[in-house]
């Protein structure tokens, strides 16, 4: 069977130079006569594997060296944990916009930690739009500030940071990760789950600046201290050894075969505006975000009727083009077009499209 498009929101799709380095290294890594799956995390090959991939993430992303960069287990969800456990430890406050499920998500499980200022919410339509944000209703005490930079499910992201101050300004970038340039200066801590952008699910990478660590609250797990990842090197327990492999083949693809962040953001406007263009122009299918909030990464779209959206994804699936069904909160459909969605699978998916639209509008 040839490959498909496959437009999963995640684990998602990997580039495929990527993949077959992976599987040209799998029984024999570089000499080594093993496996990076079978080899142990305390060898001097795996030390090069782990340090290069931090080094590589530090040039792509441009990191400033007071930030510690942590390659951790757990998800993004783990992080909704550990942030309030290492930083809500001034005031107990912290704010918290809500733009999705896994911002609200975040927030419940910090609320078990201290108080949450919830201080916009696009709830009210779905969450299909980023709210404007009132300074005025900003915690001045907050020991940090909550955003989702980009919204998987509902196909949103933040165009422009919010203001925050002296206030830390925390922020998951579980799928928008690597597919632009960001200022990591503007953040107090970034945090992600590897397996949208980055590689394969188990990895999750947390860049956080150096003087918030150090302040975990008595009660936290030693596990979910950063401070126990920082002083070890992401090495205090057995890490997930070959998803960071992975992740450093993407990240020499990205650099080396891609071009960079730059590059790569220019690919993404471009493939999504194929798609965004077309659902404009559509008399069948229409995108189900405000313009000025949508995605590069996540695009969801509707047709309006419940069983031609099922024969869409139906008929999709059987052309090649996978995984375009809705999130099972929204239905519909969506298309994650990440860094390794080629632009030739977006240009037939739109084509298909067409053909479908002709046949059943």
């Amino acid at each position: 069977m040839s490959r498909v498009y496959n437009f999963s929101a995640g684990p998602s799709i990997l580039p495929e130079k990527v993949l077959e380095t992976a599987a040209s290294e799998m029984l024999d890594y570089q000499g080594s006569g093993q496996s990076v799956m079978e080899m142990s995390h305390r060898s001097k090959v795996y030390d090069n594997i782990i340090k290069t991939a931090e080094a590589d993430l530090r040039e792509v992303m441009q990191i400033p060296d007071n930030y510690k960069v942590l390659f951790l287990q757990g998800g993004a969800s783990s992080q909704f944990a550990m942030v309030p456990l290492n930083l809500m430890n001034g005031s107990g406050k912290a704010d918290y916009v809500i733009t999705g499920q896994w911002a609200k998500k975040a927030a419940a499980e910090a609320g078990r930690y201290g108080k949450v200022n919830v201080v916009a919410s696009s709830a009210d339509k779905t969450f299909s739009y980023i709210p404007k944000l009132d300074p005025s209703t900003f915690d001045k005490d907050a020991d940090y500030f909550h955003i989702c930079m980009n919204n998987t499910i509902y196909g949103t992201k933040y165009q422009t940071l919010p203001e925050t101050g002296d206030v830390p300004l925390v922020a998951d970038l579980s799928s928008c990760i690597l597919s632009e340039p960001v200022d990591v200066s503007k953040f107090g801590v970034i945090y992600a789950g590897a397996q949208k952008n980055c590689g394969p699910a188990g990895l999750t990478i947390v860049i956080i600046r150096e003087d918030l660590i150090g302040h975990a609250r008595d009660i936290t797990p030693t596990m979910f201290n950063y401070q126990t990842h920082s002083d070890n090197g992401s090495m205090f327990n057995t890490p997930p050894c070959y998803a960071i492999y992975v992740f450093g083949l993407v990240l020499k693809w990205l650099r080396d075969d891609v071009g960079g962040l730059e590059k790569m953001a220019e690919i993404n406007r471009n493939k999504a505006k194929l798609l965004y263009d077309f659902l404009d122009s559509s008399k069948l299918f229409k995108g189900t975000v405000v313009k000025e909030d949508r995605s590069l990464m996540n695009i969801p779209f509707v047709t309006g009727n419940e069983e031609l959206d099922a024969k869409f994804v139906k008929e999709a699936a059987a052309a090649g083009f996978v995984n375009l069904k809705g999130h099972r909160s929204v239905g519909g459909m969506r298309a994650s077009i990440y860094n390794a969605m080629p632009t030739e699978g977006v240009e037939k998916l739109v084509a298909f499209m067409k053909e479908f639209e002709a046949a059943n509008a």
